[in-house]
């Protein structure tokens, strides 16, 4: 029996250990080939992966003997985890561990923007010397809205307070007197006094049901005119078709997406745009926190096939006896 099944690009010290303890099939393309995929886990109790392998119920009740599924990452779009506890499976995640290097971006991100960086950069290599022509905006006393006021979203604000803007935030889990919020000195709002308000909106929600759409031309239209927008989360709740309509019409005066609602996406209108900054989704993607990352979760994996709780558990925090038909 095959103990562990790692079907994306996983590896480090972490997996080197993980080898060293169990039966480790490591197979980096194996999520492009779910019948593949869902032939090797029929006798695997574990099963680590990114953000591109779809655990699918189907998967899920074709792998008997699995009790555990690490996903080295935050979201869990990918996963179906309501129905893997259902069969009694862990589902662990790294809610935390890319925090950081996801809030840095956002800030590497309105910076790009409110200073041109990357079209001065490409207009300055290309021989030409226009000072003028790129003359930016300070972020300095400028109000930043919060789209999801997570850990990622907070520790962007944090930063972002550093720059001497101000915060709105929006998030309907959240309370005014919620200490995070108090300590930014941010003032939680509606989404539309939100949009209507901010400098510049930076993006911090998990995709779900009531997410997926949420920022439609609609709302983008509600947008301060010449705001920038900014989305480091999940590409399903921005309708891009709407953000394009609201660059084209001036309402939004720049935007960054490290996320898009189809990856990879075809060649567009937004790639052909000054004003746009894109990003193959590499927000998370430093040293540092893909340490943390495949680390976290290995150990995890680790500890419930050893009958151990995992420390970071979408829900139920030890394997329960699975549930058959």
């Amino acid at each position: 029996m095959i103990d562990i099944i790692i079907s994306e690009n996983i590896q480090g010290a972490a997996v080197a250990a993980l080898q060293s303890r169990f039966k480790v099939v490591t197979q980096p393309d194996l999520w492009k080939d779910p019948l593949l995929l869902a032939e090797k886990a029929k006798n695997c109790r574990a099963l680590i992966v990114r953000n591109q392998t779809p655990v699918t119920a189907s998967l899920i009740d074709a792998s008997a003997e699995l009790v555990v599924i690490g996903r080295a990452g935050v979201g869990l779009d990918n996963v179906d985890y309501k129905h893997a506890e259902q069969a009694g499976i862990v589902v662990s995640y790294t809610p935390d561990q890319n925090a950081i290097s996801v809030a840095e971006i956002a800030i590497g991100m309105m910076l790009s923007l409110a200073r041109y960086i990357p079209a001065a950069d490409a207009d300055t290599k290309k021989g030409n010397w226009n000072r003028q022509r790129f003359v930016g905006t300070e972020l300095y006393g400028k109000t930043l809205g919060i789209v999801g006021a997570g850990k990622i979203g907070y520790l962007t604000a944090r930063r972002a307070t550093a720059f001497g803007m101000k915060i709105l935030a929006y998030d309907p889990f959240l309370s005014q007197d919620n200490i995070l919020l108090s300590e930014i000195q941010a003032e939680l709002v509606e989404l539309d006094d939100l949009l209507s308000r901010a400098d510049v909106v930076s993006c911090h929600l998990p995709s779900t049901p009531q997410t997926v759409g949420l920022l439609n031309r609609e709302r983008l239209f509600r947008m301060k005119p010449g705001a920038l927008f900014i989305n480091t989360s999940r590409g399903k709740v921005v309708v891009e078709s709407g953000l394009l309509e609201a660059l084209k019409a001036g309402i939004v005066g720049g935007v960054a997406l490290d996320v898009r609602e189809k990856e990879p996406p075809q060649i567009g209108k937004l790639e052909k745009l000054p004003n746009v900054v894109l990003l193959p989704h590499i927000a998370a993607f430093t040293h540092e926190a893909q340490d943390r990352v495949t680390s976290a979760i290995c150990e995890d994996v680790a500890r419930v096939l050893d009958g151990k709780p995992a420390v970071n558990a979408v829900r139920r925090t030890t394997p329960m006896p699975r549930v058959t038909s």
